[in-house]
């Protein structure tokens, strides 16, 4: 008899960052690992080549058409494709007086449209041994909203709407359909490595919310314990505040006004 084929997972956006932080928990959990990637092609083939099973694949996630032509791809070859993170998305500022229409119907393509259908395709054409898993990745920004990144923000809140409809509307009974809201984790848009670390612990802990937590967050949700539709928020406490601008400015406001 051959090898049993290791569970696998996608991971949209994964060259990089956070996401590459997941794709590597995964590896060393024993997973096949396919890394998405839109234009760091070296990143993702230099992290697919460090991993001891793992891919890099291509697509360009303002095209939702060729986003699920990938799934339906990867669902006619691979036997055991457990779990689907849409981690992949962009985060440009607009104003909250003046929406810039270019930024919003990007950011809403990359960061609600396409991960819904990605989504749609999984659960309709994945095959998997055991429960099949989606796993959303928001924003804390869902339950502590600032007026800064205004079309960002919007995004995230349709990429929510997403999860407790998926669940009960699309999803086996095996299976789960999740979000995961991250805080301040790594450095993002302009900031300076100064205001990153002021930015970072603005939350109720006072302290740095670290990328392996979102790595072990996401394990946690492959294995299925939490009834479909929840949202786990790993931001040390930063959701349950109410701040008034993005941590990026309110840590430049700290740094002008000491």
């Amino acid at each position: 008899m051959g090898e049993k084929p290791k569970p696998a997972i996608l991971i949209t956006g994964s060259a990089k960052r956070i996401g590459a932080e997941i794709a590597r928990a995964f590896a060393q959990a024993g997973w096949h690992v396919i890394i998405h990637y839109g234009s760091s092609v070296a990143e993702a083939e230099a992290l697919a080549a460090e991993l001891p099973s793992a891919e890099a694949i291509h697509c360009d996630l303002s095209d939702s058409d060729a986003a699920v032509a990938m799934v339906k791809s990867l669902a006619a070859r691979l036997d055991d494709w457990r779990v689907l993170v849409n981690s992949a998305s962009i985060f440009r500022h607009d104003d909250v007086t003046a929406m810039d229409s270019q930024t919003y119907d990007r950011v809403m393509r990359i960061n609600a449209k396409t991960p819904a259908r990605m989504a749609q395709a999984f659960l309709e054409h994945a095959r998997a041994h055991s429960g099949r898993r989606v796993i959303q990745v928001t924003d804390q920004k869902l339950e502590n909203p600032n007026p800064d990144f205004f079309s960002y923000t919007m995004s995230k809140h349709a990429l929510d709407a997403t999860i407790a409809m998926l669940a009960k509307g699309a999803a086996q009974p095996e299976d789960r359909v999740y979000g995961l809201a991250p805080g301040a984790i790594l450095a993002s848009h302009d900031q300076t490595a100064e205001e990153t670390e002021r930015s970072h612990v603005l939350n109720l802990l006072r302290r740095k919310t670290g990328a392996s937590e979102i790595a072990d967050a996401m394990l946690f949700l492959a294995e299925g314990h939490l009834a479909g539709g929840e949202t786990l928020f790993i931001d040390s406490g930063q959701h349950l505040l109410d701040q008034p601008r993005d941590v990026i400015y309110l840590a430049r406001q700290t740094s002008v006004g000491s």
